[in-house]
């Protein structure tokens, strides 16, 4: 049997950034275990799944010296919104802020590469097999992979996204939601710019969202009532972008497809625990969250951040010392949940369409947006920094 002080199950992005920043505090023996390709190939065209990075987010991957390896990126320095069914409209800048950007439209796959290029071999191993038993002892954790093969540590982490096998052979339950909704994703080509911003758009039924990959490209964001998804993704090529540049006004004029649509549930999904004794569950293995405002990822960085914080505070306890990963738990149940609880009501406040919420809908968003200190506020907290 292979013993390691850690094994991440779990080696995409928010895996390997706890992997990185723990290797890089303590001379540890680390495995990080996947069932997929931990190393992704990057093609020249964009991938469809993307990530919004906040400039937290990106301060810690500058800190894990990922950032300027990346290879593609698109910044944008302001946020529109706008609603079909009211007068009101939302605008962020980042020169409220006094910054030069509110954050970054990145491809997932250019992240984990950057991230897995730069992890230190000598100290972390990368398997490629999947977990499939776990076995808890008095020294940490013993578990089983696809291969027979069994590895043994003092800590384990489930990094292993929103339907984690370390969360269902812990034990741990969740509290879910389902939205009752789908999400259909794909690349566009427009013909006007995007003018460095991210636009979304509530509609009756649906909201779209726009993600700039470059001038005239980016990657939408379509969250619809099932119904409208089944409807939306049975269209051809043709009559889809028809459909979606009537539902955004054609402010951008005519659009093309430049990948197939992909559809995926709208579930939020809350672990009822987010550690045991010797083990710990980071991102969406922890909780995953409506895609409304793009914050999922930079949520599992919080996570492994903040685990990682709270072990390199507490060095000398034991490893997977559940008093230590009880604090990290507490620090970021709070921040999570309240994450998802406003996705899940704004969700609410746009789905619904009587006349007087309609109203009142729009008034709300244009008081907020003449307010510059309740703007700044809401603004904070979507760029990772509240206070």
């Amino acid at each position: 049997m292979r013993e390691y002080d850690v094994i991440i199950i779990g080696g995409g992005m928010v895996g390997l950034a706890f992997a990185l920043e723990f290797s890089a505090q303590r001379n540890t023996s680390i495995a990080v275990v996947d069932p997929g390709e931990i190393n992704p190939t990057i093609h020249e065209s964009f991938h469809t799944r993307v990530s919004a990075i906040t400039p937290v987010s990106e301060a810690f991957l500058n800190e894990l010296n990922v950032w300027d390896a990346i290879a593609r990126k698109q910044s944008f320095h302001t946020t529109k919104v706008w609603d079909q069914n009211s007068h009101g409209q939302l605008n962020f800048n980042a020169l409220d802020e006094g910054l030069d950007h509110l954050g970054s439209i990145v491809e997932n796959d250019l992240i984990q590469a950057a991230l897995f290029a730069s992890l230190d071999r000598k100290k972390i191993e990368c398997i490629e097999s999947r977990l499939t038993d776990l076995e808890k002892n008095a020294k940490g954790y013993q578990i089983t992979l696809s291969d027979q093969t069994k590895l043994s540590c003092q800590l384990l982490i489930g990094a292993d996204g929103a339907q984690s096998q370390v969360r269902r052979l812990a034990g741990i339950d969740t509290s879910d939601h389902d939205y009752q909704q789908q999400a259909i994703i794909a690349n566009i080509a427009c013909e006007k710019s995007f003018d460095g911003a991210i636009w979304q758009r509530f509609l009756s039924d649906s909201i779209i969202a726009l993600l700039p990959l470059s001038d005239k490209q980016a990657s939408i964001v379509w969250s619809c009532k099932n119904a409208l998804a089944s409807e939306l993704t049975a269209m051809q090529d043709t009559d889809f972008c028809r459909a979606l540049c009537e539902a955004v006004e054609y402010r951008f004029g005519e659009i093309k497809l430049e990948s197939e649509r992909q559809v995926f549930p709208l579930i939020e999904r809350s672990a009822k625990d987010y550690v045991l004794p010797n083990l710990a569950l980071i991102g969406d293995a922890a909780h995953n969250i409506h895609p409304l405002a793009g914050q999922g990822v930079n949520l599992g960085f919080a996570d492994a951040q903040e685990l990682n914080r709270q072990l390199y505070t507490h060095a000398d306890k034991a490893l997977g010392d559940h008093m230590v990963l009880r604090k990290y738990a507490r620090a970021r149940r709070t921040d999570n949940e309240l994450m998802a609880k406003t996705m899940t009501g704004l969700n609410w406040i746009y789905k619904e369409n009587n006349e007087g919420l309609r109203w009142l809908r729009g008034f709300g968003m244009n008081l907020i947006d003449e307010t510059p200190l309740l703007k700044s506020f809401l603004q904070k907290h979507a760029l990772g920094k509240p206070g």
